[in-house]
């Protein structure tokens, strides 16, 4: 189970008005999403809002997300801290919990040098006996991974993936090029997927694909065949999903969408805001265009 590939969805975090897990709905999207036929999950990454979760919420939902998967597909979970010791110890108990994988989040409150942010990364690799996926977002991210940091990282012989949320497909070509098969690279929800897998990428980890599970592995399979222009096709089709959420919180459309689809998965965590009457109801409409 460490030859990560395909469609790994962004698990919501189903929270209740008390801070409680709400383990039974999260089982059941776990369940549901296996189902339909998903590579793998990723709980603890953006759309999870691991920014809002307290460490022991965090590990009920890594929990419960290993429970519902049940060795079928593997469960790669985020860890994320502005220190390097808490991360460390999120991934040893993710690990000692059974995930398959960490997918490995820096946040930073105050500047980093690139030599504090590739000590951050290359403690949790060192931690663990179990693949790391290092995740960027510089759209977020006080602390961005640079070319040349991703190129000593990949050196490891744990840190085999990336997850990049840029925006920038070049710069995933130029990681391409710089790290050749040191480091196998993911797309996220920024970018295309099709476009991602077109020039060399091996998956996909992102909210939108709890929404449309089935569509985006018929996606990865056209792509795997080559099938180009159906790929492009159905890509075109999707990307209606992409262009709504950019407008607005991610986490509030994942949720609002899963509750559209039957999911009490409960309002983003406050201090964010539900999406408006009409921001919901734009959410259905593309969902029952793309259905």
């Amino acid at each position: 189970m460490t030859d990560f590939h395909g469609v790994f969805p962004y698990l919501v975090s189903p929270i209740d008005a008390s801070g409680q897990v709400r383990t039974e709905v999260l089982s059941r999207l776990c369940d549901d999403l296996i189902g339909s036929g998903v590579h793998g999950l990723t709980p603890l990454g953006s759309t999870g809002e691991f920014a809002y979760l307290s460490n022991s919420q965090r590990a009920t939902v890594v929990q419960v997300t290993l429970e519902a998967a049940n060795g079928r597909v593997p469960v790669v979970a985020g860890v994320a801290s502005t220190s390097t010791s808490d991360a460390v110890a999120q991934a040893k108990a993710y690990e000692k919990l059974g995930a398959s994988g960490i997918l490995a989040i820096l946040e930073a409150y105050f500047p980093l040098q690139h030599v504090q942010v590739e000590s951050y990364f290359r403690a949790i690799a060192d931690a663990v006996d179990i693949p790391v996926v290092i995740y960027t977002n510089p759209n977020f991210q006080r602390a961005d991974l640079t070319l040349e940091v991703i190129a000593s990282l990949a050196a490891h012989p744990r840190i085999d993936y990336i997850k990049d949320a840029s925006t920038n497909t070049g710069r995933l070509l130029s990681i391409m090029n710089r790290c050749g098969d040191s480091i196998k690279v993911f797309s996220a929800s920024a970018h295309i997927p099709a476009a991602v897998m077109l020039i060399g990428g091996v998956g996909w980890m992102a909210g939108p694909a709890c929404l449309i599970p089935r569509q985006s592995v018929e996606l990865y399979d056209l792509c795997v065949a080559a099938r180009w222009q159906d790929a492009l096709a159905l890509q075109r089709k999707l990307w209606r999903l992409n262009e709504v959420f950019a407008h607005y919180n991610l986490a509030a459309c994942i949720k609002a969408g899963l509750a559209i689809q039957g999911y009490d998965v409960g309002d983003p965590i406050a201090p964010q805001a539900p999406l408006a009457a009409d921001e919901r109801k734009l959410v259905e409409t593309v969902l029952r265009d793309i259905d």
